[in-house]
């Protein structure tokens, strides 16, 4: 039996499969590319990462090492001529794009760069896949707030339209329509016999976990004030999030590129939602109080923020990876948190962050 009370599902994700596949995966420098390109790597991946210089300091990318444990370009995905020219050499099994501007604030201040990296990034990677000619899968992974958001108190579905009231959200709806015009235009699945390339998106909720150290993101935010012991500052304590640890969705996408690569890849050619049980959709404010609870002396405060527009209440349907991938979360917020506090608290400790990080997810793998 497991944790849930339920009888324990086959973890959905086969090491045995990514062992010597070729994996392509851009923003690999990034938080969750971080936690990706680690895991495909102890499976036995050949990883090759396309991305900027990490933008925070310290970086999950560099506290690994994992520049010594794998493929890596280090270029701008608006850049298509590189970009066609790497995946044209790398010749990969299964590409996961995570390249993005990812922030929400940001993009109010950056609507030009968000949409032109969130947006034609996502035509220059499948324009690149189009000229490789090389059969593969290809999973892009956009987010929650890519859905028309109607403050619903039920989850969205894969079919709801596309909309995102900021320019980041929007860009991110943009980036599906992009992924389902080239899916139809250039690797329709009804004709995947002849071009073999598989196409699919994933949407995903608020991740949490160690070694993110983004601004403007809650747990990042609260593990600085934490360690300045500062209060954390709450701009938004009621609003309702899918909260979820990394490993959840980076599973998920992983599930998902197995199926695209299987017997019947061209069913799987759709988008799909990564999200948490629905009792884990829970506010802003519960996050913070349970990771107080992991930092002896740490508190917090609000002080609202009505500058930039943000939802109230968002959550996922997440029946349809439940049903045809076999795929469901397996920490409720509780382990989240808890996991993620071990992290922070371990590193601040000087701990070997790389025995930690794959622990977790030995762990992960193991429940």
């Amino acid at each position: 039996m497991d944790k849930r009370g339920g009888t324990m599902e086959k973890m959905v994700v086969d090491p045995g499969f990514w062992q010597g596949k070729r994996v392509f995966l851009t923003g690999h420098t990034g938080f969750k590319g971080s936690w990706l390109s680690y895991w495909l790597v102890l499976m036995g991946a050949e990883v090759h990462g396309y991305s900027l210089e990490p933008h925070t300091q310290p970086s999950l990318y560099h506290v690994l090492g994992l520049d010594n444990l794998m493929g890596s370009t280090i270029a701008d995905i608006r850049d298509l001529d590189t970009l066609a020219t790497t995946v044209a050499s790398i010749k990969p099994d299964v590409i996961i794009h995570m390249a993005a501007q990812p922030l929400v604030r940001d993009s109010y201040k950056i609507p030009v760069d968000t949409y032109a990296v969130n947006v034609m990034g996502t035509v220059n990677l499948l324009e690149a896949v189009r000229r490789a000619e090389q059969p593969c899968a290809v999973v892009n992974v956009t987010t929650d707030k890519c859905y028309e958001n109607k403050e619903w108190h039920w989850g969205y579905r894969e079919t709801e339209p596309m909309g995102g009231y900021d320019p980041y959200s929007n860009s991110k709806g943009c980036s599906e329509l992009v992924t389902a015009s080239y899916r139809q235009s250039f690797f329709n699945p009804l004709n995947m016999k002849e071009h073999c390339i598989a196409v699919a998106s994933a949407r995903a909720g608020n991740v949490i976990g160690g070694g993110d150290w983004a601004v403007d993101r809650l747990v990042p935010d609260m593990i600085r004030a934490f360690a300045d012991d500062s209060p954390v500052v709450l701009r938004h304590p009621h609003a309702i999030r899918p909260w979820q640890h990394v490993l959840e969705p980076l599973s998920g996408y992983l599930a998902l590129a197995q199926s695209l690569l299987g017997q019947q890849a061209a069913k799987y050619c759709e988008g799909w939602n990564f999200g948490p049980q629905n009792e884990d959709c829970q506010s802003v404010q519960a996050v913070v109080e349970h990771l107080v609870a992991h930092w002896p002396g740490a508190s917090w405060q609000v002080e609202a923020d009505k500058t930039w527009h943000e939802a109230t209440f968002l959550k996922l349907d997440i029946s349809k990876a439940s049903n045809l991938l076999g795929w469901g979360p397996r920490w409720h917020l509780s382990e989240c948190v808890a996991k993620t506090a071990q992290w922070y608290r371990a590193f601040y400790d000087n701990q070997d962050m790389l025995v930690l990080t794959r622990q977790q997810i030995e762990e992960y793998q193991r429940i």
